[in-house]
Formats: structure tokens, C-alpha cells, sequence
């Protein structure tokens, strides 16, 4: 067996919320609002080693996502562990991780010091990450302004350019022009050839699986 990267144990992630909200019934106690408790992930175990690409399958609302996030530290689970072994981390993902009002550039500043790297390594790489997203002129704009398609190619570009031991992909490779999909997708068969890169990628593209993984995982309404 070889070096493990990521060790998750009977994870268990809930979404609880509010059906229904009134101030004054609130304020005047004549009414207690009840929460709803989703549970999204249930019990899910695995193992990686290091350098291994896994691919995650299931329909919509089967916790996919809602699991990469657990990973990559954005929220913590209701039970189980996540361990990753003191492996760096970066989740690529829409609509995940952006300041709106901040411009392209000093996102990837912001973005690459979130990840672990220094403000002067980020510097270093801001060039190729600004070259390879194919901004142009928008690459100094508020993202608020950007297309889904160039959120996507910022997104990609920084998460590509300052590698991380472990990469977390959710369903991006599917957004933006043709031209840049055929780059972000020969770019990420580079980095998964990375023997110490270990990969995890939601998709619901059974051939991105097939290119890519080297195993896939079932999710079934968080199973």
C-alpha cells in the first residue's frame, strides 16, 4: 500500500434551516419556527493514496459537492473525520472562493495566500496565471462584471498554475468557450500525471471519468 493522501471517516454533513420565518411571531413567542435538518452525507468512508485521480458520480443533490467543500475546509462535518495527512489543498469549484468586488488580480493574490502561499510566490506566478485565463483587459475589472465562462477561467488558471498537493475539481471543466476547455482539460491531464498529485473530480461527464480517474465513487443521497 502506498502513502496515504486523504483519509475520510463515516463523514456525516448536515444542512439545517428554516421553513418559514416571521419576526413578529418570533419577537412575540406566539409561534417557535422548527428547523429542518438535511442530511446530505451519510456515513461516507474512503481512502487515497497519494498520486491517485478519483472520480465522483450522482445525481443532482447526492452530496458531491457538498463533500469536496467538507475537504477543503470550508465548513466542518456533524461527524467523522477528514484527514489529509498535512497535504496542501485547493478547491475548484463555481461561485466558490471570489471576493466580487475585488478585481481579477487581486483575487489571485487573495486566492493564492487562502491557499498557503506566500503574497511574493503568488507574485512570482501572476503573470502566467493572468496569460494563461486569457482575460485580457477584465483581468483588472470587479469579477462582480465576469461571465460564468471567465469566473471559470480565473478560477482554473490559479488553481492550475499554483499546484497544491491535492486538488478538488467540481464540474468546471464543463464551463467556458471551446477553445479554453480543450487548455483546462490538456492542462489537467498534466497535473493528474503528477504521480504525487492526488485529484478528486465531480462530474457528471462519464467520459472526463474515463480520461482522467483511476477509480470512481458512487454517491447515493449522501451514500
Amino acid at each position: 500500500m502506498g502513502e496515504i493522501a486523504i483519509e475520510v471517516k463515516d463523514l456525516c454533513i448536515d444542512y439545517r434551516g428554516l421553513k418559514s420565518y416571521s419576526i413578529k411571531k418570533n419577537l412575540l413567542h406566539l409561534k417557535r419556527n422548527k428547523t429542518e435538518v438535511f442530511h446530505a452525507v451519510k456515513h461516507v468512508t474512503f481512502t487515497l493514496e497519494k498520486g491517485e485521480i478519483l472520480g465522483i458520480v450522482g445525481k443532482n443533490g447526492s452530496g458531491k459537492s457538498t463533500m469536496l467543500q467538507a475537504i477543503a475546509g470550508i465548513f466542518s462535518p456533524n461527524q467523522g473525520t477528514i484527514d489529509l495527512h498535512g497535504n496542501t489543498v485547493s478547491l475548484l469549484s463555481i461561485g466558490v472562493g471570489f471576493q466580487r468586488d475585488l478585481t481579477g488580480r487581486e483575487n489571485i493574490i487573495l486566492s493564492g495566500m487562502l491557499l498557503g502561499f506566500s503574497e511574493r510566490e503568488v507574485r512570482r506566478r501572476e503573470q502566467e496565471i493572468v496569460d494563461f485565463a486569457e482575460l485580457g483587459e477584465f483581468i483588472d475589472a470587479p469579477v462582480r462584471t465576469y461571465s460564468s465562462g471567465m469566473y471559470s477561467k480565473l478560477a482554473f488558471s490559479i488553481t492550475a498554475i499554483l499546484e497544491t498537493d491535492i486538488m478538488l475539481i467540481d464540474e468546471v471543466l464543463s464551463v467556458g468557450d471551446a477553445s479554453f476547455k480543450k487548455k483546462s482539460f490538456n492542462k489537467m491531464k498534466e497535473l493528474i500525471n503528477d504521480e504525487n498529485r492526488t485529484v478528486l473530480i465531480v462530474s457528471h461527464s462519464m467520459d472526463t471519468m474515463k480520461s482522467l480517474c483511476s477509480k470512481v465513487l458512487w454517491l447515493h443521497e449522501g451514500r
